[in-house]
């Protein structure tokens, strides 16, 4: 059972032992309660592989950051991306030794061998992923739909598991955190923002898709009519997380029923 749904049946009188099984035995046995699915081996190894590169990027980018940080300390600087870190090293490498002194080349020299090392290994995982994605037939099917790929649909078959233990897919959509959090009382609804609740991996990663969309909708309408509707009405930020909330949708409705994305006719 998730732990926030048990705190609620804490009795007052301080934590223990005692206190946590008798909440959980209360929460038990309430109807309403949730519990944490239970993962195949297979799963839990695709999410292992997700988790394990998405700890890898986060270092690369800190060790970017902190590359570009010290260069600019000594007046060396260079354009935003990879294109620009690149230039960056090239200069780095070649500049002349009064630019930049001895002892700061050597440490810099050990942070890009150890970018380069981490980029190398982000490539080993996420062709490891590639080849799951390939053999797993729900992911395939998943890749389907407009803006997701492989890194999306993999991660999306790691969480879901078995998609039939939700009703519907605007529940998959709330356990995803994708739904509006509500403050309503009085019978007056408060909608704010999202709830960003469940995985915020998979989360985050059905976002980046969506906001992809917004320039291949600005070039071609009729590629989703539903969305480049709602970029007229609404602004892209949250345009894209009411398309990563459909898309969300669409994934639950291929896992649980079978069958791959159809784009819908348009009148």
């Amino acid at each position: 059972m998730p732990p926030t749904r048990v705190r609620a049946y804490v009795r007052w009188g301080g934590k223990n032992d005692r206190a946590d099984a008798a909440a959980c035995c209360e929460a038990v046995s309430r109807p309403s309660m949730r519990f944490v699915p239970i993962k195949t081996p297979t799963r839990q190894a695709v999410s292992l592989l997700h988790r394990s590169r998405r700890l890898l990027i986060e270092q690369r980018t800190r060790l970017v950051n902190a590359v570009r940080g010290h260069l600019a300390e000594f007046g060396i600087v260079a354009p935003k991306g990879t294109a620009g870190f690149a230039r960056l090293l090239g200069e780095t490498e070649t500049s002349p030794s009064g630019a930049l002194p001895a002892v700061a080349r050597d440490a810099l020299m050990a942070l890009v061998e150890q970018w380069r090392e981490t980029d190398r290994q982000i490539e080993i995982l996420s062709a490891r992923i590639l080849a799951w994605h390939k053999h797993d037939g729900d992911s395939c099917r998943l890749a389907t739909i407009p803006q997701v790929g492989p890194i999306v649909a993999s991660a999306l078959v790691a969480v879901a598991g078995d998609a039939r233990r939700f009703k519907n897919g605007r529940q998959f959509a709330a356990w995803l955190g994708l739904v509006p959090r509500q403050n309503s009382t009085g019978g007056k609804e408060r909608l704010g923002g999202i709830t960003k609740a469940g995985d915020c991996y998979v989360r985050q990663l059905l976002v980046v898709a969506a906001t992809g969309m917004i320039r291949r909708i600005r070039t071609n309408p009729a590629l989703f009519p539903w969305f480049a509707d709602l970029l007229n009405r609404k602004p892209p930020k949250q345009a894209a997380v009411a398309l990563a909330n459909k898309i969300a949708r669409i994934a639950w409705a291929l896992l649980a029923r079978g069958g791959t994305y159809k784009a819908p006719q348009t009148a």
